[in-house]
């Protein structure tokens, strides 16, 4: 296994060699190639997906959502090739540049990583999104998904290495691993020689594995303990469809709402409301005590555990809190840095709130659905970090490149 992958860094360090001498005209040229290939061949694209999804057991139903694609679906992926072709080009921007005292001029300026390793589970979008976004930063990438997605990640990766051939460009610029033990997975995360970051997509099992064990720099995608806060001041029809959709429209994703935090100024009147409305749409509500008094046996009682977990689900957790600085401290204590949410039409309970919650992504008025590469205009994401050191967020194609100093002199010596 060692010797394998050895020899997929090697390949991938050569074509990344390569992609960081490409023009903006030839990626966006291949990008676009890639998006109509991707939807040239849906029928077997989809056929492959079929054969995964033949064996689901012991899977669920939040991982069988996101492993299986349509042929909307597929088309919205193409779509985010097609996006990502039309953004700026990242590399070789000037951050900024000025002249020492000595006469030097320096200059800093935006270039490609190199390797990127993508670790996921079963989301075959991942390897379209990530293909995507390292080829225009001019990365490499080495994909390693979960064995659940294996037949739809091989075609799918097959597809983009077949464009890659037509341009006459490396087609290990994008490369699947389809070993999918343990063990591979383990010395993936030690290629330090030739893999120059590595991004975990998947569940906190995942994530955390590949933090703790891992000697490759890894920037840190996290899971979505996501919170809505209910002000005294909110508007509550805005807030009941606010978290109808951020609980609903696709439970099973990172960005969607598991905590709703109510006001004990508006409980009474709203719990009750907004219970209608997710029995609605058939999500099962657990409650603190105060929550449990409103709503009667239509919650059920939440358990310490609930605060922290991560549902992905059909379910969402409820407490009253007396205060926004009770909300605040509910919500920095159990979050995973992702993504909260206020509704509210106090502008100073607003600003309180964006400036002490603790997250990657903070909201005023609006679902938490939106932290996606995709809505923030990135054309797609190669994931959102919950992290503080080099990306935090959805990272797009700027997150995929690092700067150096280009430095000019005319025979200066340092005494």
């Amino acid at each position: 296994m060692t010797e394998l992958l050895n020899k997929i860094g090697q390949q991938a360090k050569a074509a990344s060699q390569v992609l960081a001498r490409l023009s903006t005209t030839t990626k966006n040229q291949v990008l676009r190639a890639m998006a109509d290939a991707l939807l040239d061949k849906t029928p077997e694209i989809l056929a492959a997906n079929q054969e995964d999804l033949a064996d689901t057991t012991g899977l669920a139903d939040k991982f069988i959502d996101r492993l299986t694609l349509t042929a909307d679906r597929l088309a919205g992926i193409a779509d985010g090739v097609r996006k990502v072709a039309d953004l700026p080009e990242p590399i070789g921007n000037v951050e900024r540049g000025w002249t020492t005292e000595s006469g030097l001029q320096i200059s800093q300026k935006r270039v490609s990583l190199g390797v990127v390793g993508i670790i996921y589970e079963a989301r075959p979008n991942v390897t379209v999104d990530s293909a995507a976004l390292c080829f225009k930063s001019g990365n490499a990438v080495i994909l390693r998904g979960g064995k659940e997605a294996l037949q739809t990640n091989i075609k799918m990766a097959a597809v983009l290495r077949d464009v890659l051939a037509e341009f006459d460009l490396p087609q290990d610029a994008v490369q699947l691993i389809t070993e999918t033990s343990h063990e591979l997975a383990q010395q993936f995360m030690r290629l330090n020689q030739y893999v120059d970051v590595l991004i975990p997509r998947g569940s906190s099992q995942l994530i955390q594995t590949v933090v703790q064990n891992a000697t490759v720099p890894v920037i840190e995608t996290g899971a979505g303990n996501c919170h809505i806060y209910v002000d005294e001041t909110a508007d509550l029809q805005m807030a009941e469809d606010i978290i109808v959709n951020a609980k609903t429209q696709r439970p099973s994703v990172c960005n969607a709402t598991e905590k709703l935090l109510v006001n004990t100024a508006i409980a009474p009147d709203f719990l009750p409301r907004i219970a209608r409305a997710l029995a609605d749409k058939h999500v099962e509500i657990r409650g603190d005590q105060q929550t449990c008094q409103i709503l009667g046996d239509q919650a059920k009682p939440a358990q310490e555990a609930d605060w922290d977990t991560e549902y992905n689900d059909y379910i969402i957790a409820i407490k009253v809190v007396n205060t926004l600085e009770a909300a605040i401290d509910h919500i920095n204590q159990h979050n995973t840095k992702h993504s909260e949410a206020i509704i509210t039409t106090n502008y100073e309970h607003s600003q309180q709130f964006t400036q002490q919650i603790d997250a990657a992504c903070v909201y005023v008025n609006a679902s938490t659905r939106f932290t996606d590469g995709f809505e923030f205009g990135f054309g797609a994401e190669i994931g959102i970090s919950t992290q503080k050191l080099h990306a935090r967020g959805p990272m797009g194609l700027k997150e995929l490149t690092t700067t150096k100093y280009v430095i000019l002199g005319q025979g200066q010596i340092r005494e």
